[in-house]
């Protein structure tokens, strides 16, 4: 039997379903892909949000830290007279009993002598270290000996044997009664906290000087 003739109307009724099956399928598809795109966009912007975060957290945390570093050294009490004074005197004084030690070293034949100078050089030189640490940045401490120092070094620099070890352990024990006397006075008086530590911790030291002075001066030399 021959097929039946579909007519103008009916094709283009087919055509229609067809066009419009065609329209969904890629109204589908598209939808498909604008949601997968907005996905990696919200995915992506996530991320980026959480690494600003981060960068700013760090860049804050640093931030933080320098003003407290800033703040700290801010914070540091600026000294008094009395103890800069103190301070000057103590530096001053320190350089003085190092540079007379290493003379003492080079000069003296006296085997006590030369202990004593040893001990002299040694603890001296830590007290000045631990005065200049102790100071930081609120003073500047002495290069050199004052003028009146220089003269004492000069001096026993023209002295030599027995008369050379007398005068230099005279000197200890006179300079190390005066020093006492003015630790202590710092230790008691001074207002600033950390100056006055420093003071009351070297008078053992500078006790055990005096004492030590005194003995070998006590002795046949």
């Amino acid at each position: 039997m021959a097929r039946p003739l579909i007519s103008f109307c009916d094709y283009s009724q087919l055509l229609k379903e067809n066009n419009m099956k065609k329209i969904s399928s890629m109204l589908v598809i598209t939808s498909i892909c604008l949601l997968q795109a907005c996905s990696d966009n919200k995915t992506e912007s996530v991320d980026t949000t959480k690494d600003s975060t981060t960068v700013s957290g760090a860049d804050t945390t640093s931030h933080m830290d320098t003003s407290t570093n800033q703040a700290s050294m801010a914070d540091q009490p600026m000294f008094d007279q009395d103890t800069k004074n103190f301070v000057m005197k103590a530096a001053d004084g320190g350089m003085m009993e190092v540079e007379l030690g290493k003379i003492a070293q080079e000069k003296s034949k006296n085997p006590r002598v030369k202990n004593y100078a040893d001990m002299i050089v040694a603890d001296h030189t830590q007290a000045n270290d631990d005065l200049k640490s102790t100071v930081g940045s609120r003073a500047t401490l002495p290069a050199t000996m004052s003028a009146e120092h220089q003269k004492h070094v000069a001096m026993m620099k023209n002295k030599s044997g027995t008369d050379f070890d007398k005068s230099y352990i005279s000197m200890m024990i006179d300079d190390h009664k005066t020093d006492i006397a003015e630790f202590k006075k710092a230790s008691a008086n001074l207002k600033d906290a950390s100056i006055k530590g420093f003071a009351n911790d070297k008078l053992p030291v500078l006790q055990k000087h005096l004492d030590s002075a005194q003995a070998i001066h006590g002795s046949k030399m």
